[in-house]
């Protein structure tokens, strides 16, 4: 069952929720934090890294963080389109040249964007980045029309051909972006070398991609949505444990041009920003997933959206339209 509500309301039960863009968090706790919690903070990936763990080693809590920080450093080094040595630079360059070879870290990758591809019948896609990488949100800067219109027959999944760990664009315009789905990824390995150092509670966020590793020492963690349109305001509050969640907003890299907002949510069906969402939330078992998916249903919009949630088993989602309706999957309790 598909709900909705016109009301930004900050109650919502519910024991796996999710998130992703420039989401607020919030331990609204009535115990004192234990002092064996650690929590550190870097730039990468483009954004912020926050690594919150607690184990009763504080040593080992420390060692284990840049762990961490090292891996994520690592995938980024290797995932960025910004980084002129980056392996996706150097496909990039080269793959519509002729085929090349590839890491087997690459190949999991890309095979699981064009999975998400295939679901979602090319909403999700990288190969945006085709035009996608003609903006300058910096600078405030767009593509023409006739770019755009030139760039659209690049933007098309099914020009990757992947063979074991041979790749090859059929196009030579294609370019790919990994980042509907790269801080995912990090995320998730993060989380499992936290459960190799032995911690057992935490929590790894890139930008608004996080996972939850168990609880808050008993408790769960709030989750704060910021409101799409009031920057200072929360749309919805949401305990979680044990779980991954995204979310995707147009509210995060955007600039207004002629009354109109260019943000970085590119939809591949027209090379412009996606229009159909204002937020788009999904919770799940792993943030390579929710990362992906939050994506997706940001482009597909409310009832296209719900509608993939709920054939995908556990997974959950809201989105809050360009209305300002707040729409929620079947597995979420519509508050009062």
């Amino acid at each position: 069952m598909n709900s909705c509500s016109n009301l930004f309301r900050t109650d919502v039960p519910s024991s796996r929720i999710g998130f992703r863009a420039l989401v607020l968090i919030l331990s609204f706790s009535t115990f004192a934090v234990d002092a064996s919690w650690l929590k550190q903070q870097q730039d990468i990936m483009g954004t912020r890294v926050s690594v919150e763990i607690w184990h009763k080693d504080a040593s080992l809590a420390q060692q284990c963080s840049q762990k961490i920080f090292t891996e994520i450093h690592r995938i980024d080094a290797l995932m960025s389109s910004y980084k002129s040595n980056s392996e996706l630079s150097f496909i990039n360059n080269n793959a519509a040249i002729s085929a090349i070879d590839i890491s087997q870290e690459m190949v999991s990758i890309i095979n699981r964007s064009l999975h998400f591809s295939d679901l979602s019948h090319g909403a999700f896609d990288i190969t945006f980045a085709s035009v996608g990488y003609r903006y300058d949100y910096r600078n405030r800067a767009a593509p023409s029309e006739q770019v755009i219109e030139r760039g659209l027959a690049s933007i098309d999944y099914h020009h990757i051909k992947l063979n074991q760990n041979k790749l090859y664009f059929d196009d030579a315009g294609v370019r790919i972006d990994l980042g509907g789905i790269a801080k995912g990824y990090a995320v998730d390995q993060a989380i499992e070398i936290a459960r190799q150092c032995g911690i057992k509670e935490g929590m790894v966020t890139a930008g608004g991609d996080s996972k939850i590793l168990g609880n808050k020492r008993g408790r769960p963690w709030v989750i704060g949505i910021q409101h799409p349109r009031k920057k200072t305001e929360l749309a919805l509050r949401l305990p979680l444990s044990d779980t991954a969640i995204s979310t995707s907003g147009d509210y995060e890299r955007f600039f207004i041009r002629n009354g109109q907002r260019i943000h970085h949510i590119i939809n591949p069906a027209t090379g412009k920003s996606a229009v159909a969402a204002w937020s788009a939330t999904v919770t799940g078992p792993n943030a390579m997933t929710t990362d992906a998916l939050s994506t997706t249903i940001f482009i597909l919009g409310a009832k296209k959206g719900i509608e993939l949630i709920e054939t995908l088993e556990d997974m959950d989602a809201i989105i809050i339209d360009n209305k300002g309706m707040v729409h929620y999957s079947s597995g979420f309790q519509e508050p009062e």
